[in-house]
């Protein structure tokens, strides 16, 4: 059985056209209408979802198709768009842009798969004719389901010029968003700063919806996500119910967190429990393992340093062999230490290993890891599917799995042990059950040796 599930593609000519800043306007200036939403992000980013959650106070799920088969994505979005709930989907970098020379797992390529309606973010600076020349190269280069183009950082004195301009290319134009300085989303290494770090940021949002009020065609939008391609009803699926508890990271250092990552430990049993290696004295009480997902910990050096008694909490922890899995700047945190640049801060010492932030990007991109031996998520030769982007490094990071990118690239990285996974790769646990189904079994067979 299918059923409708109106959504729409919000896609960009490049990394920063604005597809958050209109994303982020859209969901808001929606919810304001009474339109029952749910928003998405296509690829493995973790910092946009956390403005479509400010806008709407609700999870934003990723599509990846790196990570999941197109079936299990068009199963994620029927998921979490039932009861009449119109999904707003945020593209990655290029709506072309995927791995290598390809389109594969880009914004595109989850549009087609979903056939879900795209609009194309634009941003025409330093054009004029070239600005239709443009929207018709990306409406003719490859099959595609582009309906229309928002035009970002336009006047209103200017819009019709540009709107006449991208008609040319013979799509709808659905109005435009003006230049809001009091509203632009700040940028740092990681791309945008990260939602909790602006205080004002329930009013920039506000004053994007009062944009998208006036200059969209919120109207003609919603018409439009109603063309979406109907779903097919996702079959429910039984878990091994395994209710470890599972204490979190969660605070403005450790906040790189895929929503559908918990819910998928809470699908198999497990109980979160959120703390904070900034504030809180120890672990939390009874836990059987730790999550210690990504972030920002650089921009915390002195409050993770200065937290002795967290730092000798999760020694204490993976010394008695309880489960840890750490990623990212988990994985940095559970080094002896990181320096930003300017000074060396010491972290916990449960690893032998010095982190340095640098000035570039360091192993871009998705990986596939191999097993060097058996571990706490899979056995020797056993592959994850994995992403890596972060601007340290660690002048020793493991040697447990072998990563390998799509053009041959491939390094050593990663400490494993039965109970350790800590590295810089990311994981999505909904593309390797097995993997997390191992996790929390042995979370559950520590703790009744314990």
């Amino acid at each position: 059985m299918t059923y409708k599930q109106p959504r729409l593609m919000i896609a960009g000519t490049g990394s920063g056209c604005g597809k958050t800043t209109v994303s982020s306007a859209l969901l808001r200036a929606w919810q304001r209408q009474g339109v029952p939403l749910c928003a998405f992000k296509c690829g493995p980013d973790y910092i946009d979802p956390m403005f479509h959650r400010a806008a709407l106070g609700l999870p934003s799920y990723n599509l990846d198709l790196f990570f999941l088969k197109e079936h299990m994505v068009c199963d994620l979005l029927a998921e979490h768009l039932s009861g009449g709930k119109v999904g707003v989907i945020e593209g990655v970098m290029g709506y072309y842009d995927g791995m290598g020379m390809t389109d594969e797992a880009s914004a595109a390529h989850v549009a087609r798969a979903t056939g879900t309606p795209t609009v194309l973010v634009v941003r025409p600076k330093g054009q004029a004719l070239s600005l239709a020349a443009m929207v018709q190269g990306f409406v003719q280069f490859a099959p595609n389901t582009i309906q229309g183009v928002i035009l970002n950082g336009v006047t209103k004195g200017m819009y019709p010029f540009y709107r006449d301009l991208a008609a040319r290319a013979g799509v709808r134009v659905y109005g435009y968003l003006p230049p809001i300085p009091e509203a632009e989303l700040p940028e740092r290494h990681l791309g945008l700063v990260t939602a909790q770090e602006l205080p004002d940021l329930q009013k920039r949002l506000d004053l994007l919806a009062d944009a998208a009020c006036e200059g969209l065609d919120l109207t003609g939008l919603l018409a439009l996500a109603e063309t979406a391609q109907a779903l097919a009803e996702p079959q429910p699926v039984t878990r091994l119910q395994l209710p470890a508890r599972i204490a979190v990271a969660r605070d403005k250092a450790f906040c790189f967190y895929y929503a559908d990552n918990l819910d998928v430990l809470t699908a198999f049993g497990a109980e979160i429990v959120p703390f904070s290696p900034l504030s809180d004295p120890c672990l939390p009480e009874k836990i059987d393992g730790v999550y210690l997902g990504g972030g920002y910990p650089e921009l915390y050096l002195d409050a993770l340093a200065g937290n002795e008694t967290m730092k000798e909490s999760i020694r204490a922890h993976i010394a008695a062999g309880k489960p840890m899995l750490a990623e990212c700047g988990g994985f940095m945190y559970l080094g002896t230490e990181i320096a930003d640049g300017t000074h060396c801060a010491s972290m916990v010492g449960a690893l032998p290993m010095h982190t340095e932030l640098t000035k570039r990007l360091q192993n871009f991109g998705y990986v596939t890891l191999t097993a060097q031996q058996d571990n706490l998520l899979c056995q020797a030769g056993q592959t994850l599917r994995a992403h890596e982007f972060h601007y340290s490094k660690s002048d020793d990071a493991g040697s447990a799995f072998v990563a390998r990118k799509a053009n041959g690239k491939q390094w050593d990285c990663i400490f494993a042990t039965e109970t350790l996974y800590a590295g810089y790769p990311h994981l999505y646990f909904r593309g390797q059950m097995d993997a997390i189904e191992r996790f929390l079994s042995v979370c559950m067979e520590k703790r009744a040796r314990i």
